[in-house]
């Protein structure tokens, strides 16, 4: 009897997992063995669900044994207290699918993230409170940071590698030190949240950059120490990873598959100026934003032959592309006179401007509407003296376009027009910053515009639906309305107008890429789902990256475009089967950071997560 029990004792203790860090001998420890984990970061919110076992395939056969994932509170609590974690949101799925290839995970849930994404991952309804401190101990924050964390790391324990998961690290906050607030109360809440949730013997980590401020304000006595930094050139690259496995590193390299700022995501720096991030997420990444496998990926394989063994067989090809041409688009009509469509509620009566978060919408585009308070026979300069512009302004009087304001580039437009025509200004927030002390980014009109001597007052400010419009078939379903499809006299249009075409596929749907020669900025829909924005006369992106499982090949695709400024006179777009990411070349750009009107975060090419730095204090 007495065999019998330590045999079941001993077997017991056989199955039992473990994931822990060994500081005496600067390694960490998976079930009681050395382990050393080669990572490479892929965002399951750039990248189709579609295509998620696809990207994961290529990195395992890559020689990776591990991704690491940022979790985007706002992407998951869009409302404050509705979650969704369905379609391209589904966490868990991805998680599983991980699991099924063999990769173990490293987690980043935030709460806040950076990874250029829209307020680094907040959700903007935080800003409702104008007096909210984010990433502090601020009492209201802390509030709805302990109700996100209570649902999600509920949702992620039984992904926990001890717990029969692939989880196996877990990032609290980030970047921490780079902020300005230093708030050790709020690091400690978060620490006391994650270990209720996650429970003792969960390893959890800080990420910094590598200046002693950083490390002071960003490490917590519990929390594992790791940095962050960059390479510079491919060369370098490659000998520093390949320095860094013969110590015995941990690597991560930030971004492994970059994809795409779908929608209205893309996050914003602000350093001198307000710089928005573009729609692609390319990264010059190893694998391309459509998932293709590069050269650079390839000589990452090489360097990762010498240190374990890697899968046998060749990495997934690229998918197919497909040149689908030239598609032709009809004009539906401007803003102004699609407001009964756009915004059914109708609008908000106010004496004084309302912003976004003050109307409780957080992404895309309203219009502010008021009166000429007298003639104009002049321009007269319409002006934002407090730069209250968040982010661009498009003008107009009784439907003519008269120009744009842009924060911190163009305060003042000129107008001309009579007393009593109708004023629109119809604004686009263009991503809130992700990074650095100005986060609180709320959109619309902030402050007064100013019209000669005249403060302007009595405005009809209208939230525009346009996506939730698109969604339900519109303009596609209003075909038979012959005047808002006819034709004009084919003169290049101003000001903000909508456009829709089909494009009807000759065979199977690829992979392809938009084009707009000619258009200047705006956002485009496909099959009613948000592609982005594209804006080809600010560069350097030219083209958008259609994912082939968004289109149909039976039935006609839906193309609709919201142009900003001005049409071509051709009016058409382009759907070519190579990405152009810059003006002169169609191909990947050789500098991540050329991709993005700023490098956001402090992170750059490789994260490295190594016992050789110690615990924080």
């Amino acid at each position: 009897m007495k065999s019998e029990m330590v045999f079941v004792f001993l077997t017991l203790c056989s199955l039992t997992r473990s994931f822990s860090i060994d500081y005496k001998n600067n390694c960490f420890l998976r079930d009681g063995k050395p382990f050393q984990y080669i990572s490479g970061s892929i965002h399951y919110s750039r990248v189709p669900r579609y295509y998620w076992k696809d990207r994961l395939t290529k990195m395992y056969m890559t020689g990776l044994n591990a991704i690491q994932v940022y979790v985007p509170w706002n992407l998951h609590e869009p409302v404050q207290g509705t979650y969704t974690f369905e379609g391209d949101r589904d966490l868990e799925h991805f998680l599983n699918l991980a699991n099924q290839t063999g990769l173990f995970v490293i987690l980043r849930p935030g709460p806040y993230i950076c990874a250029e994404w829209d307020m680094g991952g907040l959700p903007a309804w935080l800003l409702q409170n104008p007096n909210i401190t984010l990433r502090s101990a601020d009492s209201d924050y802390l509030q709805a940071v302990s109700n996100w964390l209570a649902v999600l790391l509920t949702k992620m324990r039984p992904w926990l590698y001890q717990n029969g998961g692939n989880i196996i690290t877990v990032q609290v906050e980030n970047e921490y030190g780079s902020y300005f607030a230093c708030d050790y109360n709020y690091m400690r809440h978060l620490r006391t949240m994650f270990r209720a949730f996650l429970g003792e013997d969960a390893v959890l980590f800080t990420t910094d950059g590598n200046t002693d401020k950083e490390l002071l304000c960003g490490t917590l006595q519990g929390l594992y120490a790791t940095i962050d930094f960059g390479t510079g050139n491919p060369p370098i690259r490659n000998r520093m990873l390949s320095d860094m496995l013969s110590l015995g590193a941990n690597v991560n390299m930030y971004m492994f598959e970059g994809g795409t700022n779908f929608g209205y995501w893309n996050g914003a720096d602000h350093d001198t100026q307000f710089r928005p991030v573009v729609t692609s997420y390319d990264y010059n990444a190893p694998l391309s934003e459509a998932g293709d496998p590069t050269d650079k990926l390839l000589a990452i394989r090489e360097v990762i032959k010498n240190f374990r063994d890697i899968p046998l067989g060749p990495i997934p090809p690229a998918s197919a592309k497909m040149a689908y041409g030239f598609v032709n688009l009809q004009k539906i009509g401007n803003i102004s006179g699609l407001l009964d469509t756009l915004s059914p509620q109708g609008p908000v009566r106010s004496q004084n401007l309302l912003t976004f978060e003050e109307m409780k919408q957080s992404y895309g585009f309203m219009l502010y509407r008021t009166l000429l308070p007298r003639d104009l026979p002049h321009a007269i300069s319409l002006i934002s003296p407090v730069n209250g512009i968040h982010d661009r302004a498009y003008v107009s009087v009784n439907g003519v376009y008269q120009g744009v304001m842009e924060r911190d580039i163009t305060l003042a437009v000129n107008v001309m027009g009579r007393r009593a025509d109708q004023l629109d200004i119809l604004v686009e927030n263009m991503g809130r910053v992700d990074f650095g002390s100005k986060i609180n980014d709320q959109k619309g009109l902030l402050g007064n515009l100013i019209l000669g001597s005249d403060v302007l007052s009595d405005w009809l400010i209208y939230s525009l639906d346009i996506d939730g419009a698109i969604q339900s078939g519109w303009p596609q379903s209003m075909r038979k309305d012959i005047h808002l499809f006819s034709e004009t006299d084919g003169g290049e249009e101003s000001g903000p107008t909508v456009y829709s075409g089909t494009l009807q596929l000759p065979g199977p749907a690829h992979d392809t890429f938009i084009k707009f020669n000619g258009w200047m900025k705006g956002q485009v829909w496909i099959n009613g789902v948000n592609l982005g924005r594209y804006w080809p006369q600010r560069g350097p992106q030219q083209t958008l990256y259609v994912p082939g499982p968004l289109l149909s090949s039976s039935v006609p695709n839906n193309i609709t475009i919201l142009e900003l400024e001005r049409a071509p006179q051709h009016r058409r777009v382009l759907f070519m089967d190579r990405p152009q990411l810059s003006k002169t070349t169609t191909h990947v750009l050789t500098h991540p950071d050329i991709l993005k009107h700023t490098h956001a975060c402090t992170h750059s090419d490789i994260h490295t997560y190594t016992p050789l730095v110690k615990d924080g204090g």
